[in-house]
């Protein structure tokens, strides 16, 4: 009979278990699962906090982010219309240079003009007087004989004019 009192089951066994588990938990509860609970609720009033923190800062980092791109946006305009303006006072600059060129040398085309409308007066005049020379010889050669003043300068001023008219025309 022994062996049935090795598996009989004792109620009052059970109910004292049940009671020994039942405070066990109530003291457990009270001395540690409500500190347990408010440090979790600590904890995640801490994180809840946090979380708005970082909300917040984002946000303050979006908005700044934006103000940043708008100063960004607003210096590469300021930039290009710096870069604009620069090209236009160059080309500005760059046609006062050449309208200057042009003007010197149109000046230095006129010049020479001159000089050599001047050379050529002085070399016609030059090869008058020499021609002049070389007639008066040639006619007291030809009449070997002294021809008066006057009748020597209406010689040479008809022979002059028939010269002129000859280079004219060959002009």
């Amino acid at each position: 009979m022994q062996s049935s009192e090795v598996i009989s089951v004792n109620i009052w066994q059970i109910i004292i278990s049940i009671l020994n588990l039942l405070i066990l938990f109530l003291i457990l509860k009270k001395f540690l699962y409500k500190p347990v609970e408010a440090m979790l609720q600590k904890r995640q009033s801490l994180i809840d906090k946090d979380l708005e923190s970082a909300k917040e800062a984002n946000a303050e980092a979006q908005s700044k982010k934006k103000i940043y791109e708008d100063k960004l946006s607003a210096a590469d305009s300021e930039a290009e219309d710096i870069l604009n303006e620069a090209r236009r006072r160059a080309e500005r600059k760059s046609d006062k240079i050449v309208a200057s060129a042009k003007e010197r040398a149109d000046d230095i085309v006129s010049q020479a003009k001159s000089d050599a409308e001047l050379e050529k007066k002085r070399a016609q005049s030059e090869i008058k007087h020499e021609i002049t020379e070389v007639s008066t010889l040639l006619s007291e050669k030809i009449l070997e004989r002294e021809i008066n003043k006057e009748d020597h300068r209406k010689l040479i001023d008809s022979f002059i004019e028939n010269l002129g008219d000859d280079y004219d025309g060959n002009e």
